[in-house]
C-alpha cells in the first residue's frame, strides 16, 4: 500500500502530524417485499480492485434524477456542489429535501409507494435500514461497485472504517453480505463544555470520570445560575443511540458484535438488561437528566442544542456534528470558548458510539445506475472532504488526513476529539424489526429511574418487555 504521506507532499506537518498520530489513525489505515436475491458474491481484494473509468461518466446525460433527502447538516454541505455533478456528468438533479420530524415517514412512504420515482435517499444506517432490506426496498450496491464501467479504481471503499461499512451490510454477519448503503456521514457521541462556565464553577477542571461529570452537572445546576448538563431526554426510540453511548462507556473491554450489540447475549431471547454495566448506563443517563432544567423530558437534540449554544448549560453529551455550528459566531453565543471532549471515562476507559446516515437506491428507482453514479460522486474522497466541512463528520479515513481541505476548516481540538472518538466508537446500531420498541422500552426505564424507582427494579421491567416484544416478534414469523 502506497505511504499515505505521499498525497501531500511538502505540505507542512504540524497539524497533520498532530491530528494523524494523537488520533491513532495512520496504523488504522489500513409494501412488504421479501428478502432479496443477493449478488454473486466477489470475494473482497486487499485494495479496490475496481477497474479506472477515466473520469466520472457522461454515459447518463439527459437523465433526470430525484434526489430524497432529510434537512441536515449534511444537505446543507451537498447544495452548493450541485451543479459540479450536472456539469460533469450532463445529467439533472431534482432535489426533496424533507424536514427531518417528517423524514422518516416521508422516506418509507416513497420507498413502498408504487410508481415512486426516487433515485436516492438519505438512508439512516440502523435497524430502519435492516427492516428496508428484509422487505426487498433496497438496492444492492455490490455489483456497481464492482462493475468497472460504473465505477473508478480510486473510489476506495475501505477508505470507510469496516464498523462503518458493517452496519449496511447484509445478512449482518454473513460472509456473502452485499452492500446496500454507503457512509455520508458519521456521528460519535463527545463532551461539549462551556469553558467560561467551567472556569467560573470548576475553576477550569473538566471531569475526568463520569461520576466527577455527573457531581460538577449537578453542582452547577444547583446554584440556579446556569443549567448543568443537557442532552436528550425526550420519551422517544430516537435518543437510542446517544444512551447507548452512554451505556457503552460503561461496559469495558468485551465484544458488542452486530446484529446484537450489548443489548442482547448472542441471540434474540438473551436480552441483558439486567447486566450490571447495563444499569449503570441507564442510571448514569437519568442521573445526567437530573442535572438538566426542568423540562429535560421535553428536550430532543434540537432543545439541547439551543440552550448550549445560547450559553446557558454547562455541559452537553450529543452528536459531534453539532461541534461546527457552535463556533459560527454570528449564530453561536459561545463561539470560541467551546471545549470538546470524549466521553469521561466509565469503566476505566472512554468509550462510545458512532451512528450514520448514508446514501441508498431504493429496490424501485427507475434508473439504479446512474443513481449510483451520484452515489460515487457524492462520496468520494474529494467531494466527502468538501460536504464534511458543514457537519464534522466526514467518515472517510482521509478526509481527517487533508487538513487543507477540510480540518483546516473547523477547530483543531474539535477535530482531534472526534477523530479520538472515531477510533475508540462502536456502532450503536441492532439489527432487529422490533428493535424500535424495545428502544422505547429502555427510554422509559431511563424516565422511571430519573422520577426515583431503583434501577435494578426499573432494569428487571426492561428485561422482561424485551423477553416480550421479541418472543411475539418470533410468532408473528
Amino acid at each position: 500500500m502506497p505511504d499515505p504521506w505521499d498525497r501531500f507532499g511538502a505540505f507542512p506537518r504540524r497539524h497533520l502530524l498532530k491530528l494523524a498520530l494523537a488520533s491513532g489513525l495512520l496504523p488504522s489505515l489500513a409494501t412488504s417485499c421479501h428478502p432479496p436475491a443477493l449478488p454473486p458474491v466477489v470475494d473482497e481484494p486487499e485494495e479496490d480492485s475496481t477497474q479506472p473509468n477515466g473520469e466520472m461518466g457522461r454515459q447518463f446525460a439527459g437523465t433526470a434524477l430525484h434526489l430524497l433527502l432529510n434537512d441536515h447538516p449534511w444537505t446543507t454541505g451537498l447544495r452548493p456542489h450541485l451543479g459540479e455533478f450536472e456539469a460533469i456528468t450532463g445529467m439533472t438533479l431534482n432535489l426533496e429535501v424533507v424536514p427531518e420530524s417528517d423524514y422518516f415517514t416521508e422516506m418509507e412512504a416513497a420507498l413502498h409507494r408504487e410508481g415512486s420515482d426516487v433515485d436516492v435517499f438519505f438512508l439512516p444506517m440502523d435497524s430502519t435500514a435492516y427492516r428496508l432490506w428484509q422487505r426487498d426496498c433496497l438496492q444492492p450496491l455490490t455489483p456497481f461497485i464492482h462493475d468497472p464501467t460504473l465505477t473508478a479504481r480510486d473510489y476506495n471503499l475501505y477508505d470507510f472504517p469496516e464498523g462503518f461499512r458493517q452496519t449496511a451490510m447484509f445478512p449482518p454477519g454473513d460472509e456473502g453480505a452485499a452492500l446496500f448503503g454507503i457512509p455520508a456521514t458519521v456521528e460519535v457521541y463527545i463532551l461539549f463544555y462551556n469553558q467560561r462556565l467551567v472556569n467560573r464553577f470548576l475553576d477550569g477542571r473538566v471531569p475526568q470520570t463520569m461520576v466527577e461529570l455527573v457531581q460538577a452537572a449537578s453542582q452547577i445546576n444547583a446554584s440556579g445560575e446556569a443549567v448543568g448538563m443537557v442532552l436528550r431526554g425526550v420519551p422517544a426510540d430516537t435518543i437510542i443511540d446517544t444512551v447507548t453511548g452512554v451505556v457503552l462507556n460503561e461496559w469495558g473491554n468485551d465484544p458488542t458484535p452486530l446484529p446484537f450489540n450489548l443489548w442482547f447475549d448472542g441471540d434474540w431471547s438473551r436480552p441483558r438488561m439486567t447486566d450490571p454495566r447495563i444499569v449503570a448506563g441507564l442510571t448514569t443517563y437519568a442521573n445526567l437528566m437530573r442535572a438538566g432544567p426542568p423540562t429535560i423530558k421535553q428536550m430532543d437534540w434540537a432543545e439541547a442544542t439551543d440552550l448550549f449554544r445560547a450559553g446557558k448549560a454547562a455541559f452537553y453529551i450529543d452528536a459531534s456534528l453539532f461541534g461546527p455550528s457552535f463556533e459560527d459566531p454570528v449564530t453561536s453565543a459561545i463561539a470560541g470558548d467551546v471545549g470538546y471532549a470524549g466521553l469521561p471515562l466509565g469503566q476505566g476507559q472512554s468509550l462510545t458510539g458512532h451512528w450514520l446516515w448514508g446514501l441508498g437506491i431504493p429496490k424501485t428507482s427507475p434508473q439504479p445506475s446512474a443513481a449510483w453514479l451520484f452515489i460515487q460522486w457524492a462520496t468520494s474522497a474529494a467531494m466527502e472532504a468538501k460536504i464534511a466541512v458543514a457537519t464534522g463528520g466526514a467518515p472517510r479515513f482521509s478526509s481527517w488526513l487533508t487538513p487543507s481541505v477540510y480540518t483546516e476548516a473547523m477547530d483543531l481540538n474539535y477535530a482531534l476529539t472526534v477523530q479520538t472518538a472515531m477510533r475508540t466508537s462502536r456502532p450503536t446500531v441492532v439489527l432487529h424489526p422490533q428493535w424500535n420498541r424495545v428502544a422505547m422500552a429502555i427510554t422509559n426505564a431511563i424516565h422511571r429511574i430519573y422520577d426515583g424507582e431503583d434501577p435494578r427494579i426499573a432494569a428487571d421491567q426492561l428485561q422482561a418487555t424485551a423477553l416480550q416484544y421479541l418472543a411475539q416478534a418470533t410468532e408473528v414469523r
